[in-house]
């Protein structure tokens, strides 16, 4: 059993611990150099790929000097690990591409974490120029077939079939540890847990290349305490590129967190102390209606990748949607403009009074008797005034400066309306 540290009871504690080689407690008793790899085949990572990115992070702190690798090489072939089916094979431009935008994500959170000693690197420098003689006796002759075909990734494929292609790839990642154990002296790879059977591939590679102690830790593939898989909504995946998940989407992905995973959340993608996360788990349970350790959660998430003044507007956002005692004049054309992004909003040409019937059919799909009915039942304001029954229309005059209107329908339903001047 490999003994414990006060730096791998950290790592325990906020559940960013799974798999460890054995001895690895005492080899980080030593200021270390580490790796962990990132896969370029999309333009962005998810928030899954933080709990590697989080695991680095602490390592960091720690004292210890930590490789960002971005793929560019090894997604020219495709890693099968977790993986059905073979994936599309990527261009180089397509693969470069995608790897700045990574690199340029990874840089943005260890600039937030605080953290220094983070270099980054690109296996495309020594991986697309590698010699295929050289690499199948320097590397493949370390590997039999037998040990190879023992690993999950290719034992989960053989029955479908895996082809030589991605079968060879637990050898390029191998590789990489040997790469950067000699231009940086790395002798730790860390990884998630479904990346074990290539990263204990290269321990093995290290040990017997270049006779060098290495180890390898991962951290847990996450799930919600539901059984759902972590990182999904119901529009797909929660990227990390704001383009691909605006940074409202963003908080709201957090702010939803289930109250059973709260705590767990704040532990392995937060920088709080131990004291400010037990603080929070301790209001939540006293008051969870009020969300505290959710709301602390997706203020640092997002903070942490859109930085402080995109939180601002996103948290206001959020409070003036579910807020019904709002004032609307309050709200600022950021804000109004974030909330025509995010929710149902309709653009009426400034000629005229604000058609409320139109406002309703286009936002909120209702028919215009369905639209007179809800008017009847009192159950439509416009900027913080509830209307009549025969209120069809509101006075551009009473646009947030001549511009916006908060539409409510219900008392769950919001939109947004913005006069725009006439074609």
């Amino acid at each position: 059993m490999t003994a414990s540290t006060p730096l791998l009871d950290e790592l325990a504690w906020r559940g960013l611990l799974h798999q460890q080689t054995e001895g690895l407690g005492a080899h980080l008793a030593q200021p270390r150099s580490l790796y962990c790899g990132f896969d370029p085949t999309a333009p962005s990572l998810h928030i899954g790929n933080l709990v590697p990115v989080m695991l680095m992070v602490h390592l960091a702190r720690a004292g210890h000097v930590c490789i960002a690798l971005v793929g560019g090489g090894t997604a020219m072939i495709g890693d099968p690990s977790g993986r059905s089916a073979e994936r599309p094979l990527l261009s180089a431009n397509e693969i470069d591409t995608n790897a700045a935008k990574i690199d340029e994500q990874l840089n943005r959170v260890f600039k937030a974490a605080g953290t220094s000693g983070v270099t980054g690197a690109n296996n495309a420098t020594w991986l697309r120029e590698v010699r295929m003689i050289e690499f199948m006796r320097d590397v493949g002759k370390h590997f039999s077939v037998n040990y190879m075909l023992a690993k999950d990734s290719v034992q989960s494929r053989l029955e479908g079939g895996i082809s030589y292609t991605e079968f060879s790839y637990m050898l390029l990642q191998s590789y990489d540890f040997l790469e950067l154990q000699k231009r940086y002296g790395v002798t730790v790879q860390v990884g998630g847990s479904d990346q074990w059977g290539n990263l204990t591939a290269g321990v093995e590679l290290l040990r017997r290349s270049a006779a060098v102690e290495a180890h390898a830790l991962t951290a847990p593939l996450v799930t919600t305490s539901s059984g759902k898989k972590f990182g999904k909504s119901e529009g797909g995946a929660v990227w990390l590129d704001s383009a691909m998940t605006s940074p409202y989407k963003f908080y709201q992905f957090w702010v939803n967190t289930e109250d059973a995973d709260a705590g767990r959340y704040l532990r392995m993608f937060t920088f709080h102390s131990r004291a400010e996360i037990e603080a929070l788990e301790a209001e939540h349970a006293t008051a969870p209606h009020e969300r505290a350790a959710q709301k602390a959660l997706a203020r640092a998430m997002t903070t942490m990748l859109h930085g402080a003044a995109a939180t601002a507007v996103v948290e206001e956002a959020s409070r003036i949607v579910f807020d019904k005692k709002a004032d609307p004049a309050t709200i600022s054309d950021e804000v109004f403009g974030t909330l025509a992004r995010e929710i149902p909003s309709v653009r009426i040409a400034a000629q005229g009074d604000l058609p409320v019937l139109d406002v309703l059919e286009q936002a909120f799909a209702q028919s215009r008797s369905a639209g007179k009915n809800l008017l009847q039942q009192g159950s439509v304001t416009v900027n913080g005034v509830k209307l009549g029954a025969d209120a069809t229309s509101v006075p551009a005059s009473s646009a947030v400066r001549g511009r916006w209107f908060l539409v409510r329908k219900g008392g769950r339903d919001v939109a947004v309306a913005e006069l725009i001047p006439p074609a």
